[in-house]
């Protein structure tokens, strides 16, 4: 059984080397960027905008840092959850929740932009690359690299694994688990199990089971990659060495 508990130890440690006394400061600006987006959102009043304000709102957040990631979780999460939020069910509100994840990930907010929307409007994820390059460069990147080959050993290491065990509905755990050892290296080994988790999903007849399938992989792997418990994709009888 994969014992999350020293990935959370490596990931107090490395709070504690990455000056997470910024995380209230980071927090309060994630918080700002939400509202400014719900702002923009409402004075727009444009048809189909919402899954754009939504993604470039977390965005905007997740640039700021561990802080505003999570403010921008916290935020997006709420507003979901409250009664009649959208006003348009279940389905609406899980497409909501894809945007926020989308743009809290990195994602190009302007992917949901809709047409005619106004220009002032628009999101300019040039400037937030060039934020996470002088992050980079603060944060040690030249051990990409490193970080990306450990990375890429641990999904084939859960690859192998799943292929040896043979045990039925185990993949999801398996992805989970790739993801989650990866992403555990640092930035290189997330862009690696990002990599090759998409470019698996990618290939034509890779799961051979349709797209349903291969949408519930991708949920998987971004649950591990993510910092998500495996063992929640855990499935009965898998022997414990796994």
């Amino acid at each position: 059984m994969k014992l999350v508990l020293a990935g959370l130890v490596l990931v107090l440690v490395a709070g504690a080397q990455a000056q997470w006394y910024k995380f209230p400061g980071q927090a309060i600006q994630g918080s700002r960027d939400m509202w400014r987006a719900y702002s923009d959102m409402r004075e727009a009043n444009w048809k189909n905008s919402d899954k754009y304000f939504h993604a470039r709102g977390n965005y905007d957040a997740a640039s700021r840092g561990p802080g505003g990631r999570w403010a921008a979780g916290v935020i997006s999460n709420a507003r979901e959850m409250m009664p009649g939020s959208s006003g348009r069910g279940k389905e609406d509100s899980e497409a909501d929740q894809k945007a926020n994840r989308w743009g809290r990930n990195g994602g190009d907010p302007n992917v949901y932009r809709p047409r005619g929307l106004p220009n002032k409007y628009m999101k300019l994820v040039l400037a937030g690359l060039v934020l996470v390059l002088v992050a980079g460069a603060q944060a040690q990147w030249y051990k990409f690299p490193g970080q990306a080959i450990q990375g890429s050993r641990d999904m084939w290491r859960a690859y192998s694994d799943m292929k040896e065990a043979e045990v039925p509905h185990a993949d999801k755990y398996f992805h989970a688990r790739g993801n989650y050892d990866a992403a555990n290296r640092g930035p290189g080994g997330r862009w690696a199990a990002a990599v090759i988790s998409n470019g698996r999903e990618m290939v034509q007849g890779s799961s051979g089971r349709g797209k349903e399938d291969s949408e519930a992989d991708q949920e998987a792997n971004r649950w591990g990659r993510n910092g998500g418990d495996p063992n929640v994709y855990r499935p009965k009888g898998l022997p414990s060495k796994y």
